[in-house]
């Protein structure tokens, strides 16, 4: 089922199920198997790499000097008001041909928030990124993963795709040693996985993104052992979307790899 779908369903009985719906998306080996777009499963030769909660001035720079070194490319959800903070951080981003998508303006849980309110971050996010960088953002990832209800369908009003993750590191703990964080990454990772990382401590400890930084040439040489690439989310559909095209061409039976919408 794709989110959007999802989306429609929710909202035909809102009330009831506002709380149902991110129990059931938060949790990850669920997500996965019901609606492995939704957690960012794509083609089995891609690895997408995203990161959220900047951009960081005093960390993001950094990752970009290490993504330029290795040639990779990422998504980047930031946060509005880090944004705000950086514009010309965030014109970079896309300088260097990284994506920027939205994770909204504040980092707040959206199970505290009124359809409204929800609506109004992730749509003040988005137009300020437009603003900004020129290009309109595609996708669209909650604050701690929790997709609401009204998040679905705001997403709707304003084109964004929701997008999560299939492995992530549980890197905003600074105390958590790169080992430990590369350990996390690894047990669920596989091609056609979507990585999670953080590239500011905006809303963690600080100085925890000096773990994620330190984990990214491990994930880089993992990937050139299994000869995966490791692109943005845009690229990470695209070529999923080719290898629907083809498998509808041939039939649809799923025969070319990649993982289909359950």
């Amino acid at each position: 089922m794709r989110p959007l779908v999802l989306g429609t369903v929710a909202a035909a009985t809102l009330g009831a199920t506002a709380q149902v719906v991110p129990m059931v998306t938060a949790n990850g080996p669920v997500r996965r198997r019901l609606w492995p777009r939704l957690a960012g499963v794509g083609p089995t030769t891609r690895i997408a790499l995203t990161f959220d909660d900047g951009p960081d001035p005093a960390s993001t720079p950094q990752f970009l000097r290490l993504l330029a070194r290795a040639q990779v490319r990422a998504t980047f959800f930031v946060l509005g008001r880090m944004l705000e903070r950086d514009p010309g951080l965030g014109r970079e981003l896309v300088a260097a041909g990284h994506e920027v998508a939205v994770h909204g303006w504040e980092h707040r849980n959206l199970l505290w928030r009124a359809p409204a309110a929800t609506y109004a971050d992730i749509a003040r996010c988005r137009d300020r990124i437009a603003d900004v960088t020129g290009v309109p953002p595609l996708w669209y990832r909650p604050p701690y993963g929790v997709l609401t209800s009204a998040a679905l369908l705001a997403c709707r009003r304003l084109h964004l795709t929701p997008r999560l993750w299939t492995a992530w590191g549980r890197d905003w703990e600074s105390t958590r040693p790169p080992g430990e964080i590369w350990q996390m990454i690894s047990k669920d990772l596989a091609g056609g996985g979507t990585v999670l990382l953080h590239d500011s401590d905006c809303a963690s400890a600080p100085g925890a993104w000096r773990g994620a930084l330190a984990v990214l040439p491990r994930l880089f040489e993992w990937a050139q052992d299994r000869n995966l690439t490791i692109g943005t989310l845009g690229a990470h559909q695209a070529d999923e979307d080719e290898r629907r095209a083809v498998g509808g061409f041939v039939g649809g039976n799923g025969r070319h790899g990649g993982c289909g919408d359950g």
